[in-house]
């Protein structure tokens, strides 16, 4: 009896090896298919005997292991580059904006410094005004306290706009003082021409000192 069961182990051993060397080099064949291994090289000869097509190198299978990651990494990629584009169009937007910004300020500091100098030259201008009614104040002053010859003299050789913005200081500095003008009295004593035509400016135009 012990005989004939030495056999039938052995046949089991053998069996089994047989099997658990056929799951080995199956697992390897399947990793290496998986590209998990790079055993192409070793197991190309097994290949080409069974015709299988050794698998190239740096080739995957559709249905490889990291092909749901390499689909996740390009969908991420586009993201990415979509994002991109978006800054980048946001930039330019940004980079338009701030020039119509600088392109407004520069107006501004134009519209501001022309009202600047119109300021100023209005300024200047109210400042000629007052000096040039303060020195006719002061000629009608002097004037006045001249003989009145003398003073017909001196208004003979002004322009006729001087000799009625000096004339009219002199009534309102008289009427100022309740005194009577000297003013007709100098007309008179004035070239007939040139008094009847500043007689006549000055009954046309305002007083274009006040």
């Amino acid at each position: 009896m012990p005989a004939f069961g030495k056999p039938r182990v052995l046949g089991r051993i053998l069996v089994m090896l047989a099997i658990i060397l056929a799951l080995i080099l199956g697992g390897l064949v399947w990793f290496d298919y998986l590209g998990l291994l790079d055993l192409k090289d070793t197991f190309a000869p097994v290949y080409r005997l069974i015709g299988l097509p050794a698998r190239r190198p740096g080739a995957l299978p559709a249905d490889s292991l990291t092909l749901l990651e390499d689909e996740r990494n390009a969908k991420l990629y586009e993201a990415l580059d979509a994002v991109r584009e978006e800054l980048d169009a946001r930039s330019g937007s940004l980079d338009e904006k701030e020039a119509e910004i600088s392109r407004i300020a520069q107006e501004l500091e134009e519209q501001r410094k022309a009202l600047e100098d119109r300021e100023k030259s209005f300024n200047q201008t109210v400042e000629s005004i007052e000096n040039r009614k303060a020195n006719v104040d002061q000629n009608a002053r002097y004037l006045s306290g001249m003989p009145p010859k003398n003073a017909v003299e001196i208004l003979k050789s002004m322009d006729d706009q001087m000799v009625i913005d000096v004339l009219r200081a002199v009534e309102r500095q008289a009427q100022e003082a309740g005194q009577d003008s000297v003013v007709a009295y100098w007309l008179s004593l004035l070239p007939p021409d040139r008094s009847a035509a500043i007689q006549r400016k000055m009954a046309s135009k305002p007083e274009p000192l006040d």
